[in-house]
């Protein structure tokens, strides 16, 4: 017998039935938007990766030598794909580029409740445009990729932060390049680490001035308001450089915010400059929708990342996007019962009573099927009450009923297996009374 390698799941059609509505709902949300969708493959050059993910996603990379001698890796994530795809024809894309895909991913982690070696994610991405607008966009398109679910602000925050804003405030500290980048995956750490440790790990970085650092950090994380932001910057630093700096910044928050305001979005919004981002590609706004209730699990996040194309070696592009994860959410929607598309269960059952009338059942199901009716019948010679309970099992919404004399009279009864009514209907006249009650 052969079991399922750790963290790879399997997908009974009950499972994939799950599978499948979320991401009808997050392709029919995407495209509402007017996002295109692509796709890359799941095997990319190592490189690609070491460079571009980040050192915690680099350590939990599937990688190995091909037989080409070439190192490869299945894919963590896609924004890096993403770029290599959008740089190789960005003379020609019409800008901006409004791109998304669902596809599967792959990360060597200890499987848990909520994380598995593969899983899918939603990524959405908005490349061409700077101005923060796009980033705007794309938090609306992640409110309704929940929303669609029956999620509502009362079940999930969305946590507005800034990487923009902490290298300015690194800079203070004479923090740059890869020691900002080090210290800010510290920072992304401040809510699960206790704060010995965070002042042992901040010691290479800051040496003596670690415990004061560390106490502005935590007096700047809460700050919720643009207000607070504002005088908490005044009030540490002297530099008036960095200061402009902070207040350009600042009144790209402001422009965000009166943009999600706009569209109602601000009841799901809190700033939380808590919220780093650990990916080594962030540049500006970051963000990371949390379940409100429950276990405050994570369901999605993204942020702005330009430079990327030009580290992956392409002329440089603003960009932006995020990503949703499909296995914290399946979870979510089920502990809450949220609706799981019965698209799979027939609209259709037809119950007949023997040879002759099997026939005619089989050529109106072939009729019906076309018109994308979906249609089930007992392969077997069964009685009237087996095949009704059958069809009560499968969850049909209408059960046709075939028997000797509705033959004779070219008609056949109809049923409403929620309210047990029936009706006779002429055969000829069956696909219009079935689009009628369906809404076909």
């Amino acid at each position: 017998m052969f079991e399922n390698l750790p963290g790879f799941r399997e997908y009974y059609p009950d499972r994939c039935a799950l599978r499948n509505y979320i991401f009808e709902v997050w392709r029919n949300a995407a495209t509402c938007f007017g996002f295109e969708e692509y796709d890359a493959p799941i095997l990319e050059p190592l490189e690609l990766f070491k460079e571009k993910s980040g050192e915690e996603i680099v350590g939990q990379l599937f990688s190995f030598l091909d037989r080409g001698g070439r190192e490869v890796a299945l894919r963590p994530e896609m924004t890096p794909s993403l770029g290599r795809l959008v740089g190789a024809r960005q003379q020609s894309l019409k800008k901006p580029v409004k791109w998304f895909n669902i596809g599967e991913h792959f990360r060597y982690e200890k499987p848990q409740k909520g994380r598995t070696r593969a899983f899918f994610q939603f990524n959405a991405d908005i490349l061409g445009e700077e101005g923060v607008a796009a980033d705007a966009e794309l938090i609306a398109l992640g409110v309704e990729s929940l929303i669609g679910f029956g999620l509502r602000e009362t079940d999930f925050v969305i946590r507005l932060s800034d990487r923009e804003l902490w290298m300015a405030f690194l800079s203070a500290f004479d923090l740059e390049g890869d020691q900002a980048s080090g210290v800010l995956s510290l920072i992304d750490k401040i809510e699960r680490q206790d704060r010995a440790t965070l002042v042992k790990q901040l010691d290479p970085y800051l040496g003596s001035r670690k415990q004061a650092f560390l106490t502005q950090v935590e007096e700047l994380v809460n700050c919720d308001t643009v207000r607070k932001i504002r005088e908490f910057f005044h009030q540490q630093v002297s530099s008036s450089e960095v200061l402009s700096r902070i207040e350009r910044r600042l009144g790209e928050w402001e422009e965000l915010l009166e943009l999600l305001r706009a569209m109602g979005l601000i009841a799901f919004l809190k700033l939380d400059l808590g919220i780093v981002r650990g990916l080594a590609y962030y540049t500006g706004f970051v963000y990371e929708a949390f379940e409100k209730q429950g276990e405050s699990r994570s369901l999605f996040a993204g942020g702005r990342y330009d430079g990327l194309l030009a580290k992956l070696g392409y002329t440089d592009m603003p960009a932006s996007g995020f990503a949703i994860g499909d296995v914290v959410l399946a979870n979510l929607l089920e502990e809450r019962k949220l609706g799981v598309n019965s698209k799979n269960a027939p609209e259709i059952f037809m119950v007949f009573g023997g040879e002759n009338e099997r026939k005619v059942v089989l050529a109106d199901a072939a009729k019906l099927r076309r018109l994308n009716f979906r249609v089930e019948y007992t392969f077997r010679k069964q009685g009237f009450g087996k095949q009704f309970g059958l069809a009560v099992e499968k969850r049909a919404k209408i059960a046709l009923i075939y028997g000797s004399e509705e033959l004779k009279e070219g008609t056949i009864k109809l049923r409403n297996l929620k309210t047990r009514e029936e009706a006779i209907v002429l055969r000829d006249a069956l696909v219009d009374e079935l689009k009628r009650i369906l809404g076909s």
